[in-house]
Order: C-alpha cells, then structure tokens, then sequence
C-alpha cells in the first residue's frame, strides 16, 4: 500500500499522551520493588497500541492494523460495508466473514469507499437523472 493515494485511520493522538503520561506517573510505583515492574508494561502496550492501531485503504484493498499484527484485505473480498449499532465500521467479507475496522468513525464511510476507487449513492454524488 504505496499508493500516494492512500487513506489513514487512526486513533486519536490523545491516547498515545494519555499513554505516556501514565508510563511516566507509574515510575515511582514501579521502582518500590522489583514485583511492580510489570505495572510499567500496560501503558506501554497501550502507547504502542495507540500510535500503530487503525485502518489503510487505497484502490488494492485495506490493511487492517493492530498491536502486534496487520491484515490485508483486497477488495474483491469485501462482500459489503456497514456500520453497526455501536456505531463501527464492519466489512463482511466473503465466506460469511466479518472484520471490524479500528478507528474508522462510521461518519467517515464515505473516505473509505472513495480510497477503492469507487463513490457511495445518495451522498455528494448524485446519480444522474433520466428524466426528460
């Protein structure tokens, strides 16, 4: 996906602060003794989370990312995209499968389906009238 066309989706950078602010605020805790050392391994995780975790999509498909692992997804597998009652992006993909996209706000469906080369109805573009 090296596509200059390319559309990222991330989670907010909020987070990844949030992240650090909580690593640097567990130091004291975790020097006590050597036993609280792991405490300092969640909001490490959580950063690396934060700055990796989210969604590209260009015309070849989506790369589904997350803490230790990606997914490409080719669109000839996706069967159909929507948003479920929790308000996430959800593609169901052929063989009955379904894939949650991270941080894909469902306001932002319509960035996704243009990165495929394609348009959605019923938004900006409007099919064209054959009335006379």
């Amino acid at each position: 996906m090296s596509s200059t066309d390319t559309v990222h989706f991330r989670y907010s950078q909020a987070i990844w602060v949030a992240a650090v602010i909580a690593f640097i605020s567990a130091l004291p805790l975790a020097s006590a003794g050597w036993y609280l050392t792991p405490i300092l391994v969640v909001p490490l995780l959580i950063g690396v989370w934060a700055w990796r975790a989210g969604t590209d999509a260009d015309r070849a498909g989506m790369k589904v990312r997350a803490l230790f692992g990606q997914r490409l997804i080719p669109w000839h597998e996706v069967v159909q995209l929507g948003v479920d009652d929790r308000r996430r992006v959800i593609a169901s993909l052929t063989g009955g499968r379904f894939v949650q996209l991270p941080a894909v706000p469902a306001a932002d469906l319509h960035r996704l389906v243009a990165a495929s080369g394609q348009h959605l109805l019923g938004t900006d573009d409007q099919e064209p009238s054959t009335a006379a």
